[in-house]
């Protein structure tokens, strides 16, 4: 947990760190660099680890992450900050995970809870297709683009919490693409809530590892996406 210097009714970022689903901690130095960086900005972070590929098969990592995001919507007043004021993102492999979290219903309401419950998501560089180590597990190349229940853009809807995908120019070959499709499929079903970022200069690793940077382009979009549905 990292929190803000200044106390009370401040939001909370949940992030998930990548890794293909098959390694990475939350003491990561992406993770580490882009939770002191908010923490600064006033946001409390929650960083999360959540189980493992090939130990743990889909869903059960992101069963974790929906069982890390209801800890925090119960919890973080507590702590002193607002639970209305709860976004999640995450970055590559977390950050498909976030938009799993907020865009299919079930892993939220075994908690008695909903994507609603949560302010925004914010994927960072995430598989908006079916990702590929789920395919992996289920026998299929992961050069074979599949969009079913394990896909967040499976699950597109009009009334979807308010969604910022981020994505770099020079990123992974389709990752922009698939994350584009995304955006368009939402916007596609009336949905007005969901935005795009496309960072400059920026390759799979930077998107996220240059968060920490003062006024990187993508974080000033975070801010401001926390600030417009923390109101």
């Amino acid at each position: 947990l990292y929190f803000p210097a200044d106390a009370g009714g401040f939001a909370t970022m949940v992030w998930f760190h990548g890794g293909s689903i098959k390694s990475g901690d939350k003491a990561g130095k992406i993770a580490v660099a882009v939770a002191e960086r908010f923490a600064r900005e006033g946001i409390a972070v929650v960083s999360v680890n959540y189980r493992l590929s090939p130990k743990a098969k889909f869903p059960a990592y992101i069963e974790d992450c929906a069982a890390s995001v209801a800890w925090t919507l119960k919890n973080i007043g507590a702590h002193g900050g607002d639970a209305k004021k709860v976004f999640v993102s995450g970055h590559s492999a977390g950050g498909y995970l976030a938009a799993m979290v907020g865009m299919d219903h079930r892993f939220l309401e075994k908690h008695g809870l909903a994507p609603d419950n949560v302010a925004g998501f914010m994927p960072v560089a995430g598989q908006m297709i079916t990702h590929s180590t789920v395919r992996g597990e289920r026998g299929i190349s992961r050069n074979q683009p599949i969009i079913d229940a394990g896909a967040p853009a499976f699950f597109v809807r009009k009334d979807a919490p308010p969604f910022l995908c981020l994505v770099g120019d020079d990123d992974l070959p389709v990752r922009l693409e698939e994350n584009r499709l995304f955006v368009a499929s939402m916007e596609k079903t009336g949905n007005k809530t969901t935005e795009y970022h496309l960072g400059m200069d920026r390759n799979h690793g930077t998107i996220a590892g240059m968060l920490a940077e003062t006024d990187d382009p993508g974080a000033e979009k975070m801010l401001a996406f926390i600030r417009k549905h923390s109101k």
